[in-house]
C-alpha cells in the first residue's frame, strides 16, 4: 500500500519541527535530550498487531525518504513502562505507539515530545482530548476503543431500557438452555473487582472518578467517587453480589469462555473479545449499556496513539513518520482492519462503519469518557478494585463506609504524590 503525502501534512510536519526545535533548543546531544543526527535508522516500537499492519506502510516510508526502520515488536501492555525506563538510557525508541492514559505519566517524567496538527477537527474529538495533556496534544491518535454491552440474541432477543431490567431477565433465563449466569460482568484476579468494566455502571449513578475543568480536562483534586451516587453505587455491588448478579470467580478468560459456551445471555466487553463471540456461532448484538443508576451509562474510551520520544536523535524523521504517515487514512484503515479497533481519523472511522460491529462499538465510545491519563489515576486502581471486590464478596462491612474509606485513601494517596 502507497500512501499518499498531502502537501499540507508537509507544512504541518515543518510546523512541528519549527515547534519542536523550539522545545529542544536546550538540549544537546551530549545530554541526552534530541534533536538531528546523522543517523539513518529510525527505530519504532510497536505491538505484533499494529507492525502486521503498518508492514507496507513502513516499506513504502523507507523507499520515500531513503532511510531503514527499525521494528522492534513489544507486547502491549508493557510498551509504556519499557518506554520510561529505556527513553533517558539512550535505549529507547523514535518513536512509540503507547495508550493514552500512559500520558501524563510520559509528560511528567519528559520522555515525549509535543507535536502539532494542523488538522485535529478531522479526528475523533474524544481522541484528540485523550492525545492532549494540559492543553497541548503530544500525539497522533489511531485506534478507540470501549466496552459496550453484547447481547446473545438467540437466548435473549429483547433488548431492555435499564440495567434492572436487563437483571430481571437474565435471572429468568438461568436454568434454562445452560444458562447459568444474568450476566457476565468480569471480575479482577485474585477477588479484586474490575473497576473497568464496571464503570459505566458507576457512571449511571452519577458517580466519575474525577471532576473537570472549565476546558474539560481532569482535575485531580476533584475526586468524585464518594459522592451520594457513588455510596449508591456500593449498595448495589454488595446486592449484586449477595444475589449473586457480580461473580468474583469471572476473571476475564473464564468470562469469556462462559460467555460463548452460551451461559449467560449478556457480557459487557470489548472489540477485544468480538472475534471469539463471532466464532461461537450464536446471533449477537451490540448495544449501550443499560443505566443502573437512572443517569447515561458511560464507559471508558481508550485511545492508543503514536508519540515522538524527546530523546530522539531523529526528530525530523519521527515528527513525518508520525504526522504524515500515522495520521493518513490509509494507515487508520490498515489498523482498523488488522485489529477491529474504530479509528480515530474521522474519514477512516465512516468508513468503518460499513462494519455494524465497529459502528456498534463506536456509537456506544461517542458518548463515552476519555480515560483519564492524569499521573494521579496510577494511585486509583488498585484501592478501586481491592474495594469493589471486598463489598461484592461481602466482607467489606457497610458498602457505604467501605466505600467512602477507600475514596479518602486515595485522596491521601494523590496528596503524598
Amino acid at each position: 500500500m502507497t500512501v499518499k503525502t498531502p502537501r499540507r501534512s508537509l507544512l504541518l510536519a515543518g510546523a512541528a519541527l519549527a515547534g519542536g526545535a523550539l522545545v529542544l533548543s536546550g538540549c544537546s546531544a551530549s545530554d541526552g535530550g534530541g534533536g538531528e543526527s546523522d543517523t539513518s535508522t529510525l527505530t519504532v516500537w510497536l505491538d505484533a498487531n499494529r507492525a502486521e499492519a503498518l508492514g507496507d506502510v513502513i516499506s513504502d516510508f523507507e523507499e520515500e525518504n531513503d532511510v531503514t526502520v527499525d521494528v522492534v515488536q513489544k507486547d502491549f501492555p508493557a510498551i509504556a513502562g519499557d518506554f520510561t525506563q529505556q527513553a533517558p538510557t539512550g535505549k529507547g525508541p523514535d518513536v512509540v505507539i503507547a495508550p493514552h492514559d500512559a500520558l501524563g505519566q510520559l509528560v511528567t517524567n519528559g520522555i515525549v515530545e509535543p507535536i502539532t496538527l494542523e488538522n485535529p477537527d478531522d479526528f475523533q474529538e474524544v481522541a484528540i482530548q485523550a492525545v492532549s495533556y494540559e492543553g497541548q496534544v503530544y500525539g497522533v491518535p489511531v485506534s478507540i476503543e470501549n466496552v459496550a454491552l453484547i447481547r446473545n440474541t438467540d437466548l435473549d432477543p429483547n433488548a431492555h431500557a435499564t440495567f434492572d431490567e436487563l437483571v430481571s431477565a437474565g435471572q429468568a433465563l438461568v436454568g434454562q438452555n445452560g444458562v447459568e449466569y444474568p450476566v457476565i460482568i468480569q471480575a479482577g484476579d485474585n477477588n479484586l473487582g474490575d473497576p473497568y468494566h464496571l464503570y459505566p455502571i458507576q457512571t449511571s449513578f452519577g458517580a466519575p472518578v474525577f471532576g473537570t475543568d472549565a476546558e474539560g480536562a481532569y482535575n485531580p483534586e476533584d475526586l468524585q467517587m464518594d459522592n451520594e451516587g457513588g455510596k449508591a453505587f456500593a449498595a448495589k455491588l454488595a446486592e449484586w453480589g449477595a444475589s449473586g448478579v457480580l461473580n468474583p470467580s469471572l476473571t476475564g478468560d473464564i468470562a469469556i469462555e462462559s460467555f460463548v459456551g452460551g451461559k449467560s445471555p449478556y457480557m459487557i466487553t470489548g472489540p477485544w473479545n468480538l472475534e471469539r463471540i463471532k466464532e461461537a456461532g450464536f446471533g449477537y448484538s451490540i448495544e449501550a449499556i443499560p443505566s443502573a443508576g437512572g443517569q447515561p451509562s458511560q464507559p471508558f474510551v481508550g485511545v492508543q496513539g503514536f508519540f515522538v520520544s524527546s530523546y530522539s536523535e531523529n526528530a525530523l524523521l519521527a515528527n513525518k513518520f508520525v504526522v504524515d504517515y500515522m495520521g493518513s487514512e490509509e494507515v487508520q484503515t490498515a489498523i482498523f482492519e488488522s485489529g477491529g479497533r474504530a479509528p480515530a481519523l474521522k474519514t477512516a472511522f465512516e468508513a468503518a462503519q460499513s462494519d455494524p460491529d465497529a459502528a456498534a462499538f463506536g456509537e456506544v465510545g461517542a458518548n463515552g469518557a476519555p480515560q483519564p491519563s492524569i499521573p494521579a489515576m496510577s494511585v486509583v486502581w488498585e484501592d478501586w478494585g481491592v474495594t469493589e471486590g471486598a463489598i461484592i464478596d461481602g466482607s467489606a462491612g457497610d458498602p457505604a463506609a467501605a466505600w467512602a474509606a477507600m475514596a479518602e485513601g486515595i485522596r491521601g494517596k494523590i496528596a503524598a504524590g
